[in-house]
């Protein structure tokens, strides 16, 4: 099953929420709030009683505080900078300022930008300033100063799991606490989106003036409302321009007449609310309180879980006495009111250096646990907590890395964390689970583990543990396999150059042309020659490859490679991540016929033409693979039922359009030519994936060796699903290839393939074993790089553009690579 350890970017919804809400709308027509009818009427009094009960969540009364329903919490922060009652810069009254804990959610601190643009200064307090705040406070007579000021904290960190004190509400509201020496009257914004989902917030002893909650961090479902709650002290204060429908009075179109309504929450609800959301908060409610007997016991429930992990994960250590984690926390997780169920970690290596979050998020999914990675959205925490400057910042940016993404690590140092969390579903045996994975993964009763190394540079990070006990050597096998000898010795008859290769000038121009226009190539001296071995496509996304001896080569790769994809009933690309089945699928091409063929064990063989459909009645659609928008139109409803018959599950079959006028799948690639759109099929990032058999070599012998079980070669190589296997004498080699020509075609190498759990699938059985990602890792030094992307610029020759099984392969080396004779196994092993 799945262990979800996600709870603070969502709680998960349990089934009697969904039944009780279902059941609700098949029981009662709810019409429009804004109508006169029976069921409009019943709409708008189920809205205010789910008022009430929200204000009876939070300890308070529609006395003291009025609800706003909004999309969410970032929209109800929006709601407040909006409205604020400012007083700008360059009046005759003093100036607002808007000041926010740098510990703060992404949505808080943007507020800033709408200040900004009404003359409002921003000043942003770190957590230990705060703590000063007491010398700030002002003498008497300039305590009547009535310039109102905003500050805004949260009550929980989302990164870290850190509960700032809600006394500071009042303390701040008195004067008692002043985040900048100011005269003025201060206002507080409690951002509780993170707070509530776990610990209960009694507004009637913390008087915050706003309180901004998204519902879906309590209940899961649903996910599009959110609410401010605002205290009635400061709403007659706040101020709006724009005015939507059910929020006026009256007003007129012909005139600059307008009068909102009376109501705070209609004033400032613009349209019509989305009212069935709403009404399945009341169930929420209902539910959460029948299944937990409330916020207090979820806050006990939840830090207990916390404080258990915590306390195990801090005391894991490494045999040379390193710890295992880097926890970053402001407590020690010993009191559940300073501290919520949220862990934020890195893993270490033995050398204490850092192994990069997105690595331990797909080691993580191995073992189907789901974790959050990366900033979580909180930028000044992340640099607190990870020592990271502005410089920094700035520089990881420039290097190509945006929040969100997946590169972990710049100049070794890593630019994000790991976060656990709990809710009130959590149980025991998740973190039970997570911590046998963390150990796992990272512990080993083995004594050594060397990272394998490429023969040209070798690399700098250290071992990982190995999970398995030592290999006995005398099981090893044969380094090559005799069918293996056969094979290249049948590529023998291609012909072979000894001494230095060069190519003919007008070749050389062009192949130079379309790598770089400042780039001297250096070609690769010497050694055995290459060859390509095997020819791999893969006319569906994610199913099984056609192997060939020749292929025509077309402008997105391999002809017909990935032109096809099968998607689920919402349109979302299935890969074997979600559906290792697919790998069952066989499809077949024959380019004489113009047809692919489809076969699967059990189910009769079915075709599809290969000719694209470009009927009138066709219509086009865009789709999404990974973060690329293509073009796509259906193959039809027998091709679907086919599918769904044989995954168990409804989906389709879907081709992407050749039609250009609407748009194609295309990337910039860096050092092409500088004009040049790389147009791509369905796949994830380049025209072709290469792998070195001799590097298959090298990790076969790792992996035989963790699992004490011999591997067949053509089931690792299958693993990996390249277009392009070749023979290259030493392993790894050809990660130090800037470019490669395999007869009249050129390509470029655009990067590392860095490597997911589909190579955990056995591409004959659909079985997963997570071993072979976890040998990778441990193989590679901690990453999980294997094969090269390469992209496609034919040359200007006559030659047609085909490859083919037995074709020698030219590579030209990165600038400033030196070559290094081959090693020896024993030396590489001491390396």
């Amino acid at each position: 099953g799945i262990t979800y350890l996600d709870h603070a970017g969502s709680a998960l919804f349990p089934e009697s929420l969904l039944k009780a809400f279902t059941d609700d709308l098949r029981s009662n027509v709810y019409g429009n709030p804004h109508s006169q009818n029976i069921s409009s009427k019943l709409t708008y009094d189920t809205i205010e009683h789910v008022r009430y009960r929200i204000l009876q969540h939070f300890h308070t009364t529609a006395e003291d505080y009025t609800i706003i329903f909004t999309s969410g919490c970032t929209a109800a922060l929006k709601l407040v900078a909006e409205a604020f009652p400012w007083i700008p810069e360059g009046t005759k009254q003093p100036s607002s300022r808007f000041c926010y804990l740098t510990d703060s959610h992404t949505s808080v601190v943007g507020m800033r930008g709408i200040t900004a643009s009404m003359d409002v200064l921003s000043v942003p307090i770190k957590p230990k300033e705060i703590l000063l705040a007491e010398k700030n406070s002002l003498p008497a007579e300039e305590q009547n100063c009535t310039t109102p000021h905003l500050f805004s904290y949260p009550a929980q960190s989302n990164f870290s799991g850190t509960k700032y004190p809600l006394s500071w509400i009042q303390d701040i509201k008195c004067g008692k606490l002043c985040p900048i020496k100011i005269p003025g009257k201060w206002f507080v914004l409690l951002d509780a989106a993170s707070y509530v989902s776990s610990s209960p917030l009694d507004l009637g002893v913390h008087q915050a003036d706003f309180i901004p909650i998204s519902f879906y961090k309590i209940f899961g479902f649903p996910t599009g409302v959110g609410a401010l709650l605002v205290n009635n002290r400061i709403a007659p204060l706040l101020r709006k321009t724009y005015f939507g429908g059910g929020t006026a009075a009256a007003y007129l179109a012909g005139e600059d007449f307008y009068f909102p309504r009376k109501s705070i929450a209609e004033r400032f609800e613009d349209g019509t609310v989305s009212f069935l959301d709403i009404i399945a908060l009341k169930h929420g409610f209902d539910v959460l309180e029948k299944l937990t007997g409330g916020m207090e016991k979820i806050k006990q429930h939840t830090f207990v879980l916390a404080h258990y992990t915590y306390t195990v994960l801090s005391t894991l250590k490494y045999a040379n006495g390193a710890p295992v984690v880097r926890i970053y926390s402001d407590t020690d997780f010993s009191n559940p009111d300073v501290q919520g169920p949220i862990i934020n970690f890195n893993v270490l290596d033995e050398n204490g250096e850092v192994i990069g979050f997105s690595q331990v998020d797909k080691m993580a999914s191995l073992y189907n646990i789901h974790i959050r990675t990366g900033c979580f959205c909180n930028t000044g925490a992340c640099q607190m907590h990870l020592d990271i400057s502005n410089e920094d910042i700035q520089r990881n940016l420039q290097a190509g890395h945006v929040c969100g993404d997946d590169i972990d690590l710049v100049d070794g140092h890593p630019t994000g964390s790991v976060r656990i969390s709990f809710g009130y579903m959590s149980s025991f045996e998740d973190a039970q689970t997570f911590l046998k994975f963390i150990i796992a993964t990272r512990l080993s009763k083995s004594d050594t583990e060397i990272p394998f190394q490429s023969s040209v540079t070798k690399l700098t990070t250290e071992s990982v543990p190995d999970v398995h006990p030592p290999f006995n050597n005398a099981d090893k096998l044969s380094p090559v396999p005799h069918i293996w000898d056969k094979e290249l010795r049948n590529n023998s008859s291609v012909t072979r150059t000894t001494g230095t290769w060069q190519p003919p000038e007008a070749e050389a121009e062009s192949i130079r042309a379309a790598v770089s226009e400042t780039a001297v190539p250096t070609y690769r001296r010497g050694g055995k020659p290459i060859t390509v071995t095997h020819i791999y496509l893969y006319p569906i996304k994610s199913c099984s490859a056609f192997e060939v001896t020749e292929w025509p080569v077309g402008n997105q790769g391999l002809l017909y490679d990935r032109n096809w994809m099968v998607v689920n009933q919402n349109g979302v690309c299935i890969t074997q991540k979600q559906e290792p089945r697919l790998c069952l699928v066989n499809p077949s091409i024959d380019l004489k016929k113009k047809l692919m063929v489809i076969s699967a064990e059990g189910v009769d063989p079915i075709s599809v033409s290969l000719e694209e459909n470009t009927g009138k009645e066709v219509v086009i659609c865009e789709s999404k693979v990974c973060s690329h928008r293509v073009k796509t139109y259906d193959c039809g409803e027998r091709i679907a039922g086919w599918f769904s018959v044989f995954l168990g599950r409804p989906c389709r079959l879907i081709r992407q359009s050749s039609d250009r006028k609407n748009g194609s799948h295309q990337k910039n690639t860096k050092g092409l030519a500088s004009a040049t759109n790389i147009s791509l099929s369905l796949v994830n990032e380049a025209q072709y994936l290469l792998i070195n058999v001799a590097s298959i070599l090298q990790l076969k012998e790792h992996i035989s060796a963790r699992l004490e079980e011999p591997l067949e070669m053509e089931e690792l190589i299958r693993r990996f699903r390249a277009n392009i296997v070749i023979s290259a004498p030493e392993s790894f080699e050809e990660e130090e290839w800037a470019e490669i020509s395999i007869g009249a075609l050129c390509f470029q190498v655009v990067g590392p393939c860095t490597r997911c759990q589909i190579i955990c699938i056995d591409q004959q059985s659909g079985e997963r074993n997570k071993e072979f990602l976890q040998s990778l890792s441990t193989a590679r030094g901690r990453k999980t790089n294997f094969g090269i992307y390469l992209m496609n610029q034919p040359l200007r020759s006559s030659l047609p553009d085909t490859l083919s099984v037995g074709a020698e392969v030219l590579p030209v080396l990165k600038e400033n690579t030196e070559i290094q004779p081959p090693t020896s196994s024993e030396e590489k092993c001491s390396g």
